[in-house]
C-alpha cells in the first residue's frame, strides 16, 4: 500500500531501517546453466540483507529455468533461514490482483471501464459522477491518498496496528480532503483508488472482493499459498518476521491487522505464487484480448502506470512490467519482461528505506541486463 511508485522494494513512507542483517544462506539451484550468473544473484542478495534487511528471498525465472536465493534470517537473534516458500505481506501488489478482477468484469460486460463510479457506488464519492473506473485503476482520479492522513511513522503505526478499519472509513479520510487535481488531468499514486475498486467489485459481484479474487484468480492458477486475510493479524504457514525500529527499539510487527490496507494492499503470498500470477497475467491467460490491451495501456501523464501494473525502463534499456509493495515490516516486488521469459520476484523483511539497500541494482542488472 506504499505511496511510492517505481519498481524499488518500497517501504511504507516513514518507516525506519532496522538494519540487523544476518548470515547468508543460499538455496540450491533448480538447474544448472542459463544466462544468469547465480553467484552474482546470491552476492547481491547477501548485500541486501547485510545493508538493510533482516531477511531476503528472491525467485528468478530464466527461460525454462527457475532458481531461488536467500540471505539473512527469518527472525532477529535466530539462525533459522528465510524460508524460500515463506509467506509474506505483498502490500500494493494486491492492486494488480484487484485490477485483474475488475478487467475480467469489464470483459463480461458487468462493468464499463469509462463509466463513472457513481453508477456502481452511488453517493460514495462527492465527485463520483466525474471519476471513472479507469481513473481508479490508473491513479488518475485525483482522489487524495488516505494513507497520508494515517500515523504510519514507526511510533504511530504501533498505535493502530490492531485496529479494524471499514473501507468506508478509509474512503472518508480521502474525501475529507479536496481532490489533488481534476479527474483525468493528472496522475498521483493514491491507495484510495483501489479501496474504491475493491468496493466496486463487491457491489457488482454481490460478494466480498476477496471471494472474487479467490474464485477468478487464485483457484484457476492454483495459488494455494496466497490469501486475502481481511482482519486476521497472523501470517499462515512458514514465514519470516517483519520489523520496524520504534522508540529506539527493534519491534516485531509481523502481527498486523491489514484491514487498513484493504484492496489497496492486504494480501499475503509467496514468491512462487506471485511469479505464477504475473506470468499468467502478462501471457494473456487471465484477460480477454481487449482487456489485455487495456491492462498495459499508459497515458502521457500516468508515469508508465497501466491499469494496476507499471512499466519501467531499466537503465540498460530493458523494459519490465510489474508492481512493488510495502506494508509495515515487508517490502516486495514482482516484475517481468513483456514476453515473460525473464521474471524476478522478491521479498525483503524489515521494510528498509530502498535507498539504503546495497545490491538491489546489481540484482536487477544481472537478471535483466
Amino acid at each position: 500500500m506504499t505511496g511510492k511508485r517505481g519498481i524499488a522494494l518500497a517501504a511504507v513512507v516513514g518507516l525506519a531501517v532496522v538494519g540487523v542483517g544476518g548470515t547468508a544462506l543460499a538455496e540450491p539451484s533448480v538447474e544448472q546453466g542459463g544466462r544468469i550468473d547465480r553467484q552474482v544473484v546470491q552476492r547481491a542478495v547477501d548485500a541486501m540483507a547485510r545493508t538493510g534487511g533482516q531477511g531476503v528471498q528472491v525467485r528468478v525465472s530464466d527461460g525454462r529455468q527457475q532458481f531461488t536465493a536467500r540471505a539473512g534470517t527469518a527472525e532477529v537473534d535466530s539462525p533459522r533461514p528465510v524460508p524460500t516458500d515463506g509467506r509474506f505481506r505483498v502490500g500494493s501488489i494486491t492492486k494488480t490482483f484487484v485490477s485483474t478482477v475488475v478487467l475480467q468484469l469489464v470483459g463480461e460486460g458487468k462493468v464499463e471501464l469509462d463509466a463513472p463510479v457513481q453508477r456502481y457506488l452511488p453517493g460514495l464519492l462527492p465527485d463520483g459522477d466525474r471519476i471513472t473506473v479507469r481513473h481508479l485503476l490508473q491513479h488518475t482520479s485525483g482522489l487524495y491518498n488516505y494513507t497520508a492522513a494515517l500515523p504510519l511513522g514507526p511510533d504511530g503505526v504501533l498505535s493502530i496496528r490492531y485496529k479494524t478499519w471499514a473501507p468506508t472509513e478509509l474512503v472518508a479520510l480521502s474525501t475529507a480532503q479536496p481532490l489533488d487535481f481534476q479527474p483525468g488531468t493528472g496522475w498521483n499514486y493514491s491507495n484510495t483508488n483501489y479501496v474504491v475498486a475493491g468496493m466496486l467489485v463487491e457491489k457488482v459481484t454481490g460478494r466480498p472482493y476477496a471471494a472474487a479474487v479467490e474464485q477468478r484468480v487464485l483457484r484457476p492458477l492454483g495459488l494455494r499459498s496466497t490469501s486475502v486475510p481481511g482482519t486476521r493479524t497472523g501470517i499462515p504457514g512458514p514465514h519470516a518476521h517483519g520489523y520496524i525500529r520504534a522508540g529506539g527499539q527493534v519491534v516485531d510487527i509481523t502481527g498486523f491487522n491489514p484491514s487498513v490496507a484493504y484492496a489497496a494492499g492486504e494480501m499475503i503470498s509467496t514468491t512462487a505464487d506471485l511469479d505464477r500470477f504475473l506470468d499468467a497475467l502478462l501471457d494473456g491467460r487471465l484477460l480477454r484480448p481487449a482487456q489485455q490491451a487495456e491492462l498495459t495501456s499508459t497515458l502521457p501523464n500516468s508515469n508508465g502506470y497501466g491499469l494496476g501494473i507499471e512499466k519501467t525502463d531499466l537503465p540498460c534499456g530493458v523494459v519490465v512490467w510489474g508492481h512493488g509493495g510495502g506494508i509495515p515490516g515487508y517490502s516486495s516486488l514482482t516484475i517481468s519482461t513483456p514476453d515473460t521469459k525473464t521474471r524476478l520476484t522478491a521479498s525483503l523483511t524489515s521494510a528498509p528505506d530502498p535507498g539504503q539497500v546495497e545490491g538491489y541494482e546489481e540484482l536487477l542488472n544481472e537478471v535483466f541486463c
